[in-house]
């Protein structure tokens, strides 16, 4: 897992420059070696390392040029013609399909694991980030504060009358205004900031490096937002919000998502359908 990792990190030309590389190498090989011992299988690696890292065009530019190089191979390094002039040409057509055939599989694996990945992140009902994938970006966020010594806000919301529209209108009613919420919220805030789900009718705003008038800026219109949004479509909803801008980082998320929670508990207690604000500094 560390090596793939830290495969990630290398730019895609390098990736395909050391594929070609390591072709020439297994091709040389091939021709010292002569025809009686095949290194055919080997010429995989390179192939499917580029395939993965680097994308579907260069893996088939990979596997024709595999092809070309165990050809170059094994006609230098014959002693002895073919039967038929035709026969190198159909072998190499022959490990070109199977590099293709191999190229392809790993693809569709590398596409089926990338989509795992992303709905282990997601929460299905909302689209919003779960709680999990929540949890490793506030942890990052928070490393990178403690390094870097900026400041970043956290807002936790939760949705007034909540219950009541589950009651009155059943659960699909209420399905349908969670994921109202998440696409009015997500709409409302810039790329790099984070909505999730934490869980029922709570959600948690991430905005990483912002400060306090910034980030108030930003939740109170993602505030006006959805009271205007409720307003229009009917929804008996209303939204209480604590925010929380860290200038020293919290230790941890636990923490993080605690003091942001003690603040939106302190909204419902005084009254609902309010944002406060707090910051958080220590000498």
């Amino acid at each position: 897992m560390k090596i793939i990792e830290r495969l990630a990190t290398v730019t895609r030309p390098l990736i395909l420059v050391s594929g070609f590389v390591m072709l020439g190498m297994l091709g040389f090989i091939d021709y010292v070696n002569g025809p009686d011992l095949s290194f055919i299988v080997f010429y995989l690696v390179p192939i499917v390392l580029v395939a993965w890292f680097v994308g579907s065009g260069a893996g088939v530019l990979m596997s024709v040029a595999g092809g070309m190089a165990w050809l170059f191979a094994d006609v230098l390094s014959r002693s002895t013609s073919y039967t038929h002039p035709i026969i190198p040409y159909w072998n190499v057509m022959v490990k070109v399909a199977f590099f293709l055939v191999v190229n392809t599989l790993v693809l569709q694996l590398k596409k089926s694991l990338d989509r795992e990945k992303e709905l282990a992140r997601i929460d299905h009902l909302t689209g919003a980030a779960n709680v999990r994938f929540y949890g490793e970006l506030a942890g990052r966020e928070i490393d990178r504060a403690s390094r870097y010594h900026h400041p970043f806000t956290v807002a936790y919301m939760d949705v007034d009358n909540f219950k009541a529209v589950n009651d009155k209108l059943g659960h699909s009613a209420g399905d349908a205004l969670l994921s109202l919420i998440a696409h009015t919220i997500s709409h409302g805030i810039r790329t790099t900031d984070v909505v999730a789900r934490l869980g029922g009718d709570e959600f948690s705003l991430l905005l990483p490096e912002t400060g306090e008038e910034p980030a108030a800026l930003v939740i109170r219109k993602v505030h006006k937002r959805l009271t205007t949004t409720m307003r229009e479509q009917g929804w008996p909803v209303t939204f209480s919000i604590g925010i929380v801008t860290f200038l020293t980082p919290p230790a941890s998320v636990d923490e993080m998502l605690r003091t942001a929670d003690s603040m939106m508990y302190f909204v419902k207690g005084s009254g609902k359908n309010m944002v406060k604000h707090k910051v958080v500094s220590t000498p």
